[in-house]
């Protein structure tokens, strides 16, 4: 892949710290939900309303998204940093591409392993809780690391629970609007339901890259 090395030393992120499933053990979950009626690819629905040509699934996970918008016919790049998740991706769609890297300082414009090698998409999307669970204290790099991969015009997409003692909507618009994003839409869900400040306990929040 890259010159960087995905083994070496670096601060743990809080999935490396949770007892949940690995694998296709994760899977399951959505496999279950498919069993009985329910309609697992919520998020990549959500996504194709923008009409993307190229997504970078951020947090990709065993790639259940970009395996979904790859079926619509989007061209997709999976990231994520945990290399069992990134193994069940893999053997599920060995024809994408999926890349081992921290979300933090991710520059896949210089990974020779991407095709075609560049930073321009037109959605980078975080679905999973993604930024609740990167590294304390990295959130903000995370996001500017992404909106450099999202072309001007482009979107960053994130859905995640808004927990107490986590990563507040405040700060990631504001961490948002330091790295050229501006929000353009807020849900409660994935399926469009109306954000309500007062009570919501997840948000999905679209943010709009800004023209150089």
């Amino acid at each position: 892949m890259s010159d960087h090395d995905p083994s070496a030393a670096r601060p743990a992120t809080r999935w490396a710290d949770t007892a949940a499933p690995r694998g296709d053990a994760y899977d399951q979950r959505w496999d279950q939900l498919a069993a009985a009626g329910h309609d697992p690819h919520g998020e990549a629905t959500f996504v194709m309303r923008f009409a993307p040509g190229r997504v970078l699934d951020a947090g990709c996970g065993t790639g259940r998204v970009a395996r979904e918008l790859a079926r619509r016919g989007v061209a997709v790049v999976g990231v994520d940093v945990d290399a069992v998740m990134l193994a069940t991706a893999r053997a599920k769609a060995p024809e994408l591409q999926w890349i081992e890297h921290d979300l933090a300082s991710l520059d896949l414009a210089r990974d020779p392993t991407v095709n075609p090698p560049s930073s321009s998409f037109d959605v980078a999307v975080l679905a999973g809780n993604v930024m609740i669970f990167v590294t304390p204290g990295t959130e903000a790099a995370v996001l500017t690391r992404l909106a450099s991969h999202v072309s001007p015009g482009g979107y960053v997409i994130a859905g995640f629970q808004l927990l107490h003692d986590r990563f507040d909507l405040a700060t990631y618009d504001a961490c948002a609007a330091a790295a050229g994003l501006e929000l353009v839409e807020r849900w409660a869900t994935w399926s469009l339901d109306p954000f309500v400040a007062a009570s919501a306990d997840y948000a999905v929040s679209v943010h709009r890259r800004l023209a150089s």
